[in-house]
């Protein structure tokens, strides 16, 4: 049976040896066998200018059958807010630390592109959320997440006073240093360090975590993935706060104004070679039954 991927493009960590290892390895291997390979301008130029092409980021994704992210999660949520608009799957290879969404070891790089390109392999689609910024009723900048839109304050000895709502109905009005909204994917990053729960990724489902919250009661809540959440900024004692998404910033959010939290029309979908067991990526990545006391001996 003929590959369903016959042309890939290639993001990685530019920045990391490692990841630029893996890169030169999945390029060889990928060559061999056969398929149009497209990698990042932002990674080093080939030996062999003519192996392969290299094309700015934002124009891989969309002439690309898959993506494979060469790095951490970081890497993956990257090539992830590409690819999603042109409905191309992601596989990651982790070369990073973590690796809940990178899931082929740099020694499986082989075996697992060949399963790959077998059809050998499982896919999940996972929601993405859309945020918006209104100021003066009128939209000012909007942004797409994988895993979170976060709204943090710009003066770290103040505490931001926000208020929320969902589907117009008030929720809360709160003080802290913070607040994330998480996709299932993002429950198992900074969501549950804001003491959110994890939610099995094909959930249809927001988590919504104050972060440090000056009252101990404000707790984080799972609401329908058809919710609308809004975020009204109430005081930041004349500082602006500021609003990302994966960790890339979307915008500042004054007084008064307004961030619109939606699920994303776009899914991403994932690409997980033979054997993937989402329950074993946790055991294995929060070390779930296993004495933690002394990190060292986990990582012999």
């Amino acid at each position: 049976m003929a590959s369903r991927f016959k042309s890939i493009a290639i993001m990685a960590n530019p920045h990391e040896s490692a990841a630029l290892d893996s890169v030169e390895a999945v390029v060889s291997h990928l060559l061999k066998a056969g398929i149009d390979v497209s990698v990042s301008a932002k990674l080093p130029a080939p030996a062999e200018p003519a192996a392969h092409a290299q094309h700015d980021d934002y124009k891989l994704a969309a002439a690309a059958d898959l993506v494979i992210a060469v790095g951490g999660d970081g890497t993956v949520l990257y090539a992830a807010r590409h690819a999603a608009p042109h409905a191309v799957p992601v596989l990651g290879i982790n070369r990073g630390r973590l690796g809940f969404l990178a899931d082929i070891r740099p020694d499986d790089i082989a075996a697992s592109l060949d399963a790959v390109l077998a059809g050998k392999f499982t896919s999940e689609k996972r929601m993405l959320l859309d945020a918006e910024i209104f100021s003066d009723g009128k939209a000012t900048s909007k942004g797409i997440a994988v895993n979170d839109i976060v709204i943090k304050r710009n003066e770290p000895a103040r505490m931001l006073e926000y208020q929320t709502t969902v589907n117009d109905c008030y929720v809360n009005s709160h003080g802290g240093d913070g607040f994330v909204a998480a996709t299932p994917t993002g429950s198992t990053a900074y969501a549950l360090s804001a003491g959110g729960p994890i939610i099995e990724p094909g959930m249809d489902a927001i988590v919504m975590a104050p972060i440090c919250p000056h009252t101990l009661s404000d707790r984080p809540i799972v609401i329908s993935g058809e919710s609308t959440v809004d975020v009204e900024l109430l005081n930041n004692h004349g500082a602006l706060a500021e609003v990302s998404g994966d960790g890339v910033v979307i915008g500042e959010l004054g007084v008064g104004d307004r961030l619109r939290i939606v699920v994303a029309k776009e899914r991403i979908e994932l690409i997980h070679p033979p054997g993937y067991d989402y329950y074993e990526v946790l055991r294995n990545k929060l070390y779930w039954g296993r004495d933690t006391r002394d990190r060292r001996k986990l990582q012999d």
